[in-house]
């Protein structure tokens, strides 16, 4: 905050905690603070894990939100407390479940697994829904007891329970096992939902049924008298939907072969709308925190640098929204060297708390303060947020690293850089991409001292006594160290600073010759200007310059390193670019969503096809994906959600809740026709039998993903990202796929029985 200060930076180790090391930290200071001078005071503002902290306060909320509109669903539609306990019980043993395996395993409560545990809570409720929803069917319409209901019931649905979970399970197994971030992110996510939603399987065969025997009431009709008046209006609502409903798939399973192609169009739609959605891979989030790289000219003096730093921090703290500015001149924190021309500030904002609105987030602070900081005219200042992932690279943004493959020629590599740079930053060639720069100068003036070697000899002095004299007058020069007062004390030479300023300090450096005579540095020296680049980097061997830069507005990072690349195939031969830090990991990623994908669905088809005895009746079951994933797709196109790793996720998801929605439809449609009935019959009592539970467990999952799509706050981009597709897809395959996946089945059990009785 424009007050001297020194800095002291504390690096978590990989297998550490990085709260409890901030909790750690603070005690400590707090301890050593009170052996302070008076005039000196501590302060802890760049703190990582405030974001994280906050991140997951942010997501606990959201889960108990989701618990509570899963429980409220659930009782609306069962309308009875002893029945709604049947469900709820399932979501704190699948959950505590869970915990014990997670740290079994040694995972960590982070927003990974909390997503996970989010979306598990619509999950792990199905199968308890589909068993009470049965049992209280039972008992109605056909005047059983709770226990004989139950045991009927269980004979009815355990098949699709044990189906529905082994299909997600199909989703998420093949993905535990790919590598790298990607890797990692969806296994937790996938250990996370797995165990959930086994846990509640077994908990469906098992607890629910138990329950559902003893809380039950037996009397019906003493149930229906003491309904609440807010109930008869949901009985009666829900009966004139579920009518409707009876209508639309008696009406499409007529139209069968009109239905199929409004499917084919569903299929066309989700290809053109994946091309139309812009990619990314882990979305910048609000971390209340940014950067702001300073570089002067390049012979600027430290003194220069600190004036223009101290600008800086007065334009900066001047900002709404901006609570700390800390400023350290000579380091790049782009470049990572140590340069007096250099400098790095970090822009501190306020708690989230304080900034709800969108002038005050962090895009917009960062925005007003490049507006500012550009008007300072002693050096380039440019603003960029932290990577989306810590301790991968040092900003967010891409990093396009040009090699040069025939040597190490800076000139060279400085004239590409600078005709890269051009290029992107004129919007008419390169619209999708903003701020794109390089910190690497292959001509900076430097001091060369030309020693007449030949003349050092004659006069008497060896090499390292005259290079003790310029290392202890120009820089510091070790000598030893001693003891004193039970200390021990190290001994460091060095010119005062007004010794060594500029070149004229060199005249007053003197050399003792073999003969003990002084000889002046100025007799076998010369000083000369030479230009050559401030430091070399490699990159895979070759001689390297990195280039940072940021999306533009309205542009995803996926877009932007489509344009870097599309300039980059454009440089001289000889040149090549690769991508470093998080661009790499979103590069390596790009390739991998197909397979997991193709993966997924084929151990769930294999699967089908060995809990169905047929290759036909589980594309019935799979036509359901195409629809859930275009209801994603169209609402990630419409809210102007970017495709991430977050949304990729939810894929997965939907795919496995689509199937497993399917195939309690298909799997009493097969039953029904195994029992001698037709196939339009068959397919049309299992659609109205089954719409009660597809209904509730969908409304169930949508609403308790509902507080993911409107997440404000710390780390709301990742849930909006995820909560979006799931929401959307989900929406759509409760709406559509209820009323297509009749016509699925009828189709291919056509299909079958004509194949059947033409063989």
């Amino acid at each position: 905050d424009g007050k001297p200060s020194s800095l002291l930076a504390v690096y978590q180790l990989n297998d550490a905690n990085g709260i409890e090391i901030a909790e750690q930290c603070r005690a400590k200071m707090n301890e050593l603070s009170k052996a302070f001078p008076d005039d000196v005071e501590y302060g802890i503002q760049y703190d990582t894990t405030a974001f994280v902290e906050a991140s997951i306060h942010e997501v606990v909320i959201t889960l108990i939100e989701a618990l509570v509109l899963v429980i409220l669903v659930t009782w609306i539609f069962l309308q009875n407390w002893r029945e709604t306990l049947v469900p709820i019980v399932a979501i704190p043993v699948s959950l505590i479940g869970t915990f014990a395996v997670m740290l079994v395993v040694g995972y960590s409560i982070n927003i990974v697994t909390l997503f996970g545990l989010i979306l598990a809570i619509g999950v792990v409720v199905d199968d308890a829904i589909v068993v009470v929803e049965n049992v209280n069917r039972l008992m109605h319409e056909e005047k059983l007891p709770p226990r004989e209901a139950t045991l009927r019931s269980m004979e009815e649905v355990t098949g699709p329970v044990i189906a529905t979970t082994a299909v997600l399970l199909a989703m998420f197994v093949p993905v535990c096992f790919l590598s790298g971030i990607t890797g990692e992110i969806y296994r937790q996510f996938g250990v996370t939902i797995s165990v959930a939603v086994t846990i509640s399987s077994i908990n469906a065969l098992t607890l629910s049924p138990a329950l559902a025997a003893t809380l039950f009431k037996s009397s019906a009709a003493e149930h229906e008298k003491k309904k609440f008046f807010l109930f008869r209006f949901f009985d009666f609502c829900f009966d004139k939907v579920a009518l409707c409903y009876g209508r639309i798939v008696a009406f499409t399973l007529k139209r069968a072969l009109l239905m199929l192609v409004l499917f084919a169009g569903i299929i066309v739609a989700c290809g053109w709308l994946y091309r139309q959605i812009p990619t990314s891979f882990i979305p910048n989030e609000d971390q209340g925190i940014f950067f702001v790289d300073v570089q002067l000219p390049d012979t600027a003096p430290l003194v220069r640098t600190e004036k223009t730093v101290a600008k800086a921090t007065e334009m900066l703290l001047s900002i709404p929204g901006v609570s700390n500015v800390i400023a350290c001149s000579g380091y790049s924190i782009v470049s990572q060297v140590n340069a007096a021309n250099s400098a790095m500030i970090i822009v501190v904002l306020n708690d989230w708390e304080e900034r709800k609105t969108p002038e005050l987030s962090q895009n917009a602070i960062m925005a007003e303060a490049q507006k500012r900081v550009s008007n300072i005219p002693d050096g380039i200042l440019s603003c960029f947020p932290t990577p989306a992932v810590p301790g991968i690279g040092t900003s967010g943004g891409f990093t396009f690293v040009v090699e040069d493959t025939t040597g190490t020629n800076p000139k060279r590599m400085q004239a590409v850089l600078d005709e890269l740079i051009a290029k992107a930053n004129n919007p008419e060639i390169c619209p999708e991409l903003t701020r794109v720069y390089t910190t690497f100068r292959s001509s900076v003036p430097q001091i060369y001292l030309n020693i007449d070697r030949e003349k050092v000899m004659k006069l008497g002095i060896s090499v390292k006594e005259l290079n003790n004299a310029l290392e202890g007058l120009l820089g510091y020069l070790y000598v030893n160290d001693y003891p004193q007062f039970g200390k021990l004390y190290k001994v460091e030479v060095q010119a005062d600073k007004q010794f060594r300023v500029n070149e004229d300090s060199l005249k007053s450096i003197y050399v003792r010759s073999s003969t003990g005579k002084m000889i002046p540095l100025s007799t076998f020296t010369k000083v000369e200007t030479r230009f050559a680049p401030q430091y070399l980097s490699r990159y895979n061997r070759y001689s390297s310059a990195n280039l940072n830069g940021e999306p533009a507005e309205g542009y995803s990072s996926g877009e932007a390193m489509a344009a870097m690349e599309r300039i980059g195939d454009e440089m001289p031969d000889g040149m090549r670019y690769e991508w470093t830090d998080m661009s790499y990991q979103e590069k390596l990623a790009a390739g991998q969503l197909g397979i997991i994908l193709f993966l997924a669905l084929l151990f769930i088809y294999l699967f089908l096809v060995a809990q169905y005895e047929s290759w036909m009746i589980p594309v019935a079951v799979m036509a359901s994906v195409p629809i859930a994933f275009a209801g994603a797709l169209a609402f990630l196109y419409v809210a102007g959600v970017e495709n991430n790793l977050y949304t990729q996720v939810g894929f997965v998801l939907l795919f496995g809740m689509a199937c497993k929605t399917a195939i309690l439809i298909v799997e009493y449609a097969k039953v029904k026709r195994e029992e001698g009935k037709s196939i339009y019959d068959a397919a049309m009592e299992a659609a109205k039998l089954r719409f009660r539970a597809v209904l509730m467990t969908a409304i169930s999952f949508v609403l308790g993903t509902m507080p993911l799509v409107t997440a404000v706050g710390a780390g709301a981009v990742s849930r909006r990202s995820l909560g979006t597709a799931v929401f959307g897809g989900m929406t759509v395959a409760a709406i559509l796929g209820t009323i297509l996946i009749p016509v699925f089945y009828l189709t291919v059990q056509h299909i079958i029985e004509w194949k059947r009785k033409k063989g």
